[in-house]
């Protein structure tokens, strides 16, 4: 009898994430879906062994890991399709930049992906809208952000945004965040509602300004070479089993965002809610980066993602 096939899967956060969830659901469904072919290791938090968040997709690359989940932020220098996701006040309904992910771009992102990485991309999940926080200084207007250290990921577009934005951004990474805004390293942080509260960030940054500035993603990659050395039969359960994983993470992540609003409220966040002339203001300070960023992806693949969306009009504009 075949000995069974040893998958190690990694992710980067704590135990209530949806990630963290999502990832326990991929470990079960591909136990199940093999009937025993395929054992799995879940290091469901890489952080607390001392890897970077930002140094998982060379963990995977060079085979210290078979999987994992990773924000598309972290690899959008080496796939440029991936920089949709990157660009600040796009006008994204969530449902609909879904349906468009998985009827229209999916096929491309996976082609790209293994064609500039040592990855192949088998699933997309869910990695929350991103909203800024603060100490006591709502952020009702870009004239509020000036001066203010803010949490970044490595990500040059990030990067570039928020310092037109007149923030001083500080990339830290998610290993090192918790500490970092405990300790009064930054000023301000931007993250999904949940990793706000998972990750404690409210504790010292409680004001909360709901400027839904991105709309993030999580790519679920594996080592390309691996993957393709497994029998076909076992690839298809990979696949499989990624695909039932994520339809549930992406309903978690739905649910999440409600119920940490009302966990952070009840645990004294403050929320600022953006008027519609706010939020235009917003758009307005980031028009260059958002024209700039347009300007080097694919216009195809800019096309495709503005047609499927809105027909009528350019959603990302």
């Amino acid at each position: 009898m075949r000995a069974p096939i040893n998958i190690t899967l990694g992710g980067y956060q704590g135990p209530n994430s949806v990630h963290t969830r999502a990832l326990r659901l991929l470990s079960d469904a591909l136990v199940r879906l093999s009937e025993g072919r395929i054992t799995v290791d879940v290091r469901t938090n890489v952080g607390k062994q001392g890897i970077k968040t930002a140094d998982l997709r060379d963990v995977v690359e060079r085979h210290d890991l078979d999987g994992c989940y990773l924000s598309s932020s972290y690899i959008a220098g080496d796939v440029p399709g991936l920089r949709l996701f990157d660009i600040p006040f796009a006008s994204l309904d969530r449902a609909e930049a879904f349906a468009v992910l998985d009827n229209v771009l999916e096929t491309w992102f996976r082609h790209e992906v293994e064609a500039n990485t040592g990855l192949v991309m088998l699933g997309i999940w869910d990695n929350g809208v991103r909203h800024m926080s603060t100490a006591n200084r709502p952020l009702h207007s870009p004239e509020n952000c000036q001066g203010l250290k803010l949490r970044t990921l490595p990500n040059d577009d990030h990067q570039n945004v928020f310092r037109s934005l007149g923030f001083d951004p500080k990339v830290i990474d998610a290993k090192d965040l918790s500490d970092a805004v405990a300790n009064g390293d930054v000023d301000a942080q931007e993250n999904p509602l949940t990793n706000t509260l998972n990750f404690g960030l409210h504790k010292t940054l409680p004001t909360i300004t709901l400027t839904g500035h991105l709309m993030g993603i999580a790519l679920v990659l594996f080592n390309r070479e691996v993957f393709q050395s497994w029998p076909k039969d076992i690839q298809a359960i990979v696949a499989q089993a990624v695909d039932e994983a994520s339809k549930v993470q992406r309903s978690l992540a739905l649910q999440e965002d409600e119920a940490c609003k009302r966990t952070l409220n009840d645990q004294g966040a403050e929320f600022i809610e953006l008027t519609a002339d706010q939020r235009a203001s917003w758009r307005a300070a980031t028009q260059s980066e958002r024209t700039r960023i347009q300007a080097e992806i694919d216009p195809d693949l800019l096309a495709k993602f503005n047609a499927s969306v809105c027909p009528a009009e350019s959603v990302i504009a």
